[in-house]
């Protein structure tokens, strides 16, 4: 290579390691992550991409637009509050001000009164039982389906687990609740028709093989129409007269009856109606970190925690410090977007259509997450042409549309109303884009 080369000019690695600006963009994410960004930005100036000079801003340039981690902040404009695919429950200030304080070392196991070791998440639980007073005890477990492992196995592993047919739920990504307790070592005893099941299918498959009665909330499809079903009441008398565990698995971590949501059950009248235990998940309507939750009476859920199969599924420091913040905090982000006003959602959509020229109409939510089918949260959305949905999506900030019938609609429902003028500038930059 010749000294006209310009090819010579490119810092060497050892140097822009040492450039101060480097290092203080690089600050947090690792030598291999700044070793790779320099790699690229030497292989950009060989191949005559940039000059040699601008090297070392080339890198700081990459390292600044890098978090942490790869995962991208987006901005939620689809109008669906538990969106599965974003994450579920944006989390509550004070949730996320608990990860941070718990992120070091913190006294998950200890008391510090008396130096000995303590149960674990012992204040999670409690803010649990506060907030759910029909619960004689409750347990935490890493998420949804590992709480309905758990009891399936503690309760009838090699023994029979009996479910209506109309209450076999897939999850997501092809999940179907049935395998996972298969998993476990249980046998479904099925009973009733995919519409309808009544008490003396249950009365007929009780049995000494019986481990517990299972009830399922399918909380992810709705059938209409010509459909029965028993309820909790007379299951919890079936229950009682041949000595079997009543479990509910209600999903989606509604602690007591919204009007808002009048046909999603809640744990406290899942427990009310005299559930042994009841399962939800932490990360959907109650609005907190991905969790299980097993509610119940005292004798059940301490058979589940002393099970070796809980010590497997345990919740993390993290869990329990975000969970704990979530429910004695105040409203999260979940409750004010399912509870927004359309007046004032539709203001916004208007304030935002104004500014880029557009038109706003009708537009509905979704609660998401497996929660409440089909029930619509009215509301408004910005409509704008489907080819900036692309464009929205990888833009900075980053934005979630809605594509529907040839559009992109933008639904402010679920963006913190603070974040208003980055979707706008976000929404700018797509339009000028499209032309």
């Amino acid at each position: 290579m010749s000294a006209a080369d310009p090819r010579s000019r490119i810092p060497r690695t050892d140097r822009l390691l040492a450039d101060p600006r480097i290092g203080s963009a690089g600050a947090g994410l690792g030598v291999a992550a700044v070793r790779a960004a320099i790699t690229a930005a030497q292989a950009r100036a060989r191949a005559g991409e940039i000059a040699p000079e601008d090297v070392a801003s080339a890198v700081v340039t990459e390292l600044s637009a890098r978090g942490a981690s790869s995962l991208t902040p987006v901005l939620n404009a689809t109008g669906v509050v538990v969106h599965t695919n974003l994450g579920r429950a944006p989390l509550s200030d004070a949730a996320r001000q608990a990860l941070q304080d718990a992120s070091g070392y913190v006294d998950v196991e200890l008391d510090l009164t008396t130096g000995q070791r303590s149960g674990r998440g012992v204040a999670a639980r409690q803010a649990l039982l506060d907030a759910c007073p029909a619960a004689e005890d409750a347990l935490i477990v890493n998420n949804g389906a590992a709480a309905l492992v758990l009891a399936t196995t503690a309760l009838a592993a090699g023994r029979e687990v009996v479910i209506s047919r109309g209450e076999f739920v897939e999850i997501g990504a092809g999940f179907r609740l049935s395998d996972l307790m298969e998993s476990t070592g249980a046998r479904l005893r099925e009973v009733g028709t995919t519409n309808r099941t009544h008490p003396a299918d249950y009365r007929d498959a009780v049995r000494p093989e019986t481990g517990c009665i299972l009830k399922v909330h399918p909380s992810n499809f709705r059938v209409d129409g010509f459909t029965s079903s028993v309820p909790l009441a007379e299951l919890r008398a079936l229950a009682d007269e041949h000595g079997v565990p009543l479990v509910v698995d209600v999903g989606s971590g509604l602690l007591t009856p919204d009007p808002a949501l009048p046909h999603e059950p809640s744990l406290s009248e899942a427990l009310g109606a005299g559930a042994d235990a009841v399962i939800a998940s932490g990360d959907k309507l109650l609005g907190g970190p991905q969790a299980g939750l097993l509610l119940g009476r005292t004798e059940t859920i301490r058979r589940l925690a002393r099970f070796p199969l809980a010590r497997a599924v345990r919740a993390d420091k993290l869990t329990l410090a975000a969970l704990e913040a979530t429910l004695r905090g105040g409203p999260t982000p979940v409750a004010s977007a399912l509870h927004a006003d359309p007046r004032r959602v539709r203001e916004r959509a208007e304030a935002l259509a104004a500014a880029v020229g557009a038109r706003v109409v009708e537009h509905d939510g979704r609660v998401g997450g497996g929660g409440a089918p089909g029930v619509p949260l009215p509301g408004w959305a910005v409509r704008l042409p489907e080819a900036a949905a692309r464009l929205l999506r990888l833009g900075t900030p980053a934005v979630l549309p809605r594509v529907h019938d040839g559009a992109c609609l933008v639904d402010p429902r679920c963006v913190p109303e603070e974040r208003d003028a980055d979707l706008l500038v976000a929404m700018r930059a797509a339009l000028a884009e499209v032309g």
